[in-house]
């Protein structure tokens, strides 16, 4: 069974994922995202791929593409 604040922390990192995504697609670096089938999944689309995530996972991915991003601009 999950705890109450597991539940809300998870939902904070999903909505911060969905932030980030949000953000690597506006600038073409993705070009979709998505809850995945499971609760603890994120599908990402990647080079025309989707790939399912770990929460935890896709945070990283995410936050790395977009670090290369801002380091070139």
């Amino acid at each position: 069974m999950t705890s109450t604040s597991s539940i809300a922390e998870q939902n904070h990192l999903r909505h911060e994922i969905h932030d980030l995504a949000e953000i690597a697609f506006h600038h073409h670096l993705i070009s979709g995202h998505g809850d995945g089938e499971y609760a603890d999944k994120y599908q990402i689309i990647y080079q025309g791929k989707p790939r399912h995530f770990s929460l935890a996972e896709a945070h990283e991915f995410l936050n790395q593409i977009l670090a290369k991003v801002m380091r070139i601009k």
